[in-house]
């Protein structure tokens, strides 16, 4: 039987279209690199849209000593505000301050770093706030009166990755979703035979590429081992992260770090606009990163914890949502979890001239910096390409932010000019979902009625149409659960409607 001949021949195929996987892409495209790149399930449906939504320099990471990806993550949250500036915002973090706790001189010396590891231009510093008289304060026990307040950002994450991933289609890439590589062989002359099957259709695909990006997350271990042969030096631990959401504990925009016994710390942040998010929960998790959920023992761990600050009790019958990933940790031996490093590891193959670059670790604040450095690898590998110089991805906009981060509001305030008919609330949300996009999302529309059928919380039928043709949707749960969080405000009978409008209409695939 004769081999079958490839559909496509790229430089790269990359596995796994998680925040990774699309930002490496993205990155390697805009170089002038041919790029095709599968996932499994949605883009960002796994680790990718289960964190805390947080950029941050990740302050306990000091205290491990792990100075330079500190510095590296306080630097890329202005960045990545400066090019997605839609779905970026700051927000300002209260450290309570107890007996007991760290003492004081050390939590001083540590925002006194972490304002000035990493040159801070445009976010506040780090002050004082008493939390006995004023509004901060609001509900926290009698014997948190003072602490420290300091700045970091906020992010949307599973539309980071869908933006990396339409920017990256945009100047050229192929990206397959719900399609599963079944197959990759080294070729004779080198490179890969790589078989990809479309788990919709059934549809198989064959491309050759000249290298291959292992960024499965959760998964690289099993990619790396089991899919094309080359058991990896290093691996992934498997963590759950865990979370929970509750009606709002206070009014005030202040986000709190608190500190626990046990040395991991919590956090608890507004959350779309009625709630407050609280978590997160570190353990080691040894199964399927599919099947991962909060268990009942990690919900009331967080009731309990954030029961301790508040003078109201939080208890499981009060969560309303809660979700979990599983964070595809480097193991660099740490005895416990929230210990383990945050860093990434890149790990290059090249026996049988078919290289294999795999990914392992990282997390949403550096994966432009880890893509760049994946460059770097595979630019040393299949030498430079005619494109974008390095470094460009932090200069260059994401779709719809091209506008400066403290132009927001006169983005809002433009939209509402143009399309008289939508709400503030509308106009704010639709500008921290798509940027300068929304007036394309709403296309010709010049009233609520062209927009189609509402399904509930202002999410129209256009825009349900929107996200399937150009953001990979296919579910409301990705809608509703990871592209927005719409599904906090929606009845299950709205789900269900919006379920089966999906089912019955024709889903457009995106395309370049």
């Amino acid at each position: 039987m004769s081999e079958r001949a490839p559909d496509l021949t790229v430089d790269l195929a990359i596995i796994g279209g998680g925040i990774n996987g699309c930002g490496i892409a993205r990155d390697a495209v805009g170089r002038g690199y041919s790029v095709w790149l599968c996932e499994q399930g949605d883009l960002g449906g796994a680790t990718s849209s289960s964190s805390t939504k947080l950029l941050h320099g990740g302050l306990r990471y000091l205290e491990h000593y792990e100075f330079r990806l500190v510095r590296e993550a306080l630097i890329e949250r202005e960045v990545l505000w400066g090019i997605a500036p839609q779905i970026v915002r700051p927000l300002r973090f209260i450290l309570p301050h107890r007996k007991g706790m760290r003492p004081a001189w050390m939590l001083r010396l540590g925002l006194f770093l972490y304002d000035h590891l990493g040159g801070r231009k445009l976010l506040p510093g780090t002050s004082r706030v008493n939390l006995a008289h004023g509004p901060y304060g609001e509900g926290l026990n009698a014997d948190l009166r003072s602490g420290f307040e300091y700045s970091d950002c906020w992010v949307e994450d599973n539309r980071l990755t869908i933006l990396n991933a339409q920017d990256a289609v945009e100047r050229g890439a192929d990206i397959r979703v719900r399609t599963r590589c079944t197959a990759a062989q080294p070729l004779p002359g080198g490179g890969w035979r790589v078989v990809a099957r479309d788990l919709e259709t059934g549809q198989e695909e064959v491309i050759h590429a000249r290298m291959v990006i292992n960024a499965g997350g959760p998964w690289a271990n099993a990619v790396a081992r089991d899919l094309l042969r080359r058991p990896p030096k290093g691996s992934v631990r498997q963590v759950q992260g865990s979370h929970i959401v509750v009606p709002r504990l206070y009014a005030h925009d202040r986000c709190f770090i608190f500190q626990n016994s046990d040395g991991r710390i919590v956090f608890t942040i507004p959350y779309e606009d009625r709630y407050t998010l609280i978590g997160t929960t570190d353990r080691d998790y040894p199964g399927d990163p599919a099947s991962v959920s909060a268990s009942d023992a990690e919900i009331a761990y967080l009731c309990a914890l954030v029961g301790q600050y508040f003078k109201r009790s939080i208890t499981p019958k009060d969560v309303v949502w809660s979700y979990s990933g599983v964070r595809p940790l480097y193991d660099d031996g740490s005895s416990e979890a929230q210990k383990a490093t945050r860093d990434y590891v890149l790990e290059l193959d090249q026996s049988q001239n078919a290289p294999v670059l795999s990914v392992f670790g990282g997390k949403i604040t550096t994966f432009r910096r880890l893509a760049e450095s994946a460059l770097e690898r595979i630019e040393a590998t299949l030498g430079h390409a005619q494109g974008e110089p390095a470094g460009w991805t932090g200069r260059q906009p994401l779709p719809g932010g091209d506008f400066a981060p403290q132009d927001f509001d006169r983005e809002v305030r433009k939209l509402l000019s143009d399309r008289a008919f939508l709400s503030g609330a509308d106009a704010i949300r639709l500008v921290r979902f798509y940027g300068t996009r929304a007036t394309v999302m709403l296309g010709d529309a010049r009233s609520r009625a062209d927009l189609g059928r509402d399904f509930g919380a202002g999410l129209s039928e256009r825009e349900v149409d929107y996200m399937c043709r150009t953001e990979w949707a296919r579910t409301a749960e990705d809608i509703l659960f990871r592209r927005s969080k719409l599904g906090l405000r929606l009845s299950p009978a709205q789900i269900a409607a919006l379920e089966d409008h999906l089912q019955k209409g024709v889903r457009p695939r995106m395309t370049a």
